[in-house]
């Protein structure tokens, strides 16, 4: 039998509104109001009357054909046969009858899939794609994802911090997990180090030099063949020239640590968007359960709900209490290193091809 298959779109996504649920095709841009019956579930009222809820649930952003079998087929049974996927790997499930969500709820716990993520809780964490796809990882940030979930599970399913929490983990310094309000990097403390007989064989050298953010690595002679050199005193350790170049090896169990960032927001509502913070640093990239990172976060969180005023972001409540009381609160120490107006940094970064001051 023969099957139409959907030809790959190369330009860009396909037309999100041939996959929408009727009812919101029907009602775009015509949305009156909404509410939040429950936490991880949403009820949408158009101008015209109609009706959609929504039901958010959980999942490990990484399935295999099982579960998004399962998830699908759970979609057909209980809902309308209509999901889509959030940008922090929710699944979503439209229903234009109110009275099958309970069912829908109670089914998708059965399976495993926590309801939640919605108002003032903390939402699934955005994470890179770690070994499984990328070529430059130094942890799996997958699994601390899952790890550090496993602890806040109760503030995914409850809306009780002072508002949304984002957070995000990335498996290298070039941060694909992008900004977040707790954001845990893995920060390389040591310059590559190179095998230069391998070199010349495996690495395109001139790439490698393109490569580099701050210009710090050139080509070079060793013992007569063709490599290439880092100058250190430009390095900032961020791994970048490790993927197309893997004799230049920077990933290391001792010097490739875990850091976490706070403050980050991409929106503007209330105050305008701010880059992270650092606020720890050096803590050990300790697979499979990254307890001391997972001890961070939450002692992090437990503060922010403690003492933040309502709706506060967790960046604003940084900025109104101090950075002195934040380090007080939390009793992470403060050291030289997170001072960000360190006068060599203007040197370094003149190096690069896309700063200038």
């Amino acid at each position: 039998m023969k099957r139409n298959v959907r030809q790959a779109i190369e330009s860009g996504v396909p037309d999100s509104f041939s996959y929408m649920h009727p009812l919101m095709r029907k009602n775009y841009g015509q949305w009156d109001w909404h509410e939040r019956p429950r936490p991880g579930v949403l009820h949408h009222v158009s101008l015209h009357g109609d009706e959609i809820w929504t039901v958010r649930a959980g999942t490990q952003r990484q399935m295999d054909t099982d579960t998004i079998r399962k998830l699908c087929q759970i979609a057909d049974e209980y809902g309308d046969g209509y999901v889509r996927f959030t940008i922090r790997s929710n699944i979503e499930f439209m229903l234009a009858s109110g009275d099958r969500v309970a069912a829908l709820i109670d089914k998708l716990h059965e399976e495993g899939f926590p309801v939640g993520g919605t108002g003032n809780s903390i939402s699934m964490i955005a994470h890179t794609q770690g070994f499984l796809h990328c070529d430059i990882p130094a942890t799996d940030a997958s699994g601390v994802a899952k790890s550090i979930m496993d602890a806040v599970h109760d503030d995914f399913i409850n809306e009780r911090m002072p508002n949304r929490v984002r957070l995000s983990t990335s498996c290298c310094q070039i941060n694909c997990g992008g900004q977040a309000d707790i954001s845990i990097n893995i920060q390389h403390t040591k310059p590559p180090r190179i095998n230069h007989d391998l070199v010349a064989n495996v690495c395109e050298r001139p790439a490698v030099v393109a490569r580099c953010p701050v210009a710090a690595i050139r080509p070079t002679l060793v013992d007569g063949k063709p490599s290439l050199e880092v100058d250190e005193r430009k390095c900032i350790c961020c791994g970048a020239c490790f993927p197309p170049c893997p004799p230049m090896q920077i990933n290391d169990p001792e010097h490739s640590k875990l850091a976490i960032w706070v403050g980050g927001k991409n929106s503007n509502a209330r105050s305008k968007p701010s880059f992270q913070k650092l606020v720890v640093a050096g803590l050990p990239n300790n697979p499979p359960r990254w307890p001391e990172a997972t001890a961070a976060v939450k002692k992090i969180l437990q503060c922010y709900k403690d003492d933040a005023k309502d709706w506060e972001r967790l960046g604003e409540w940084i900025d109104r209490i101090g950075w002195g009381r934040f380090f007080e609160m939390t009793g992470f120490s403060f050291t030289r290193y997170h001072v960000d107006d360190w006068a060599g940094a203007k040197y370094t970064l003149n190096h690069s091809t896309h700063i200038r001051f």
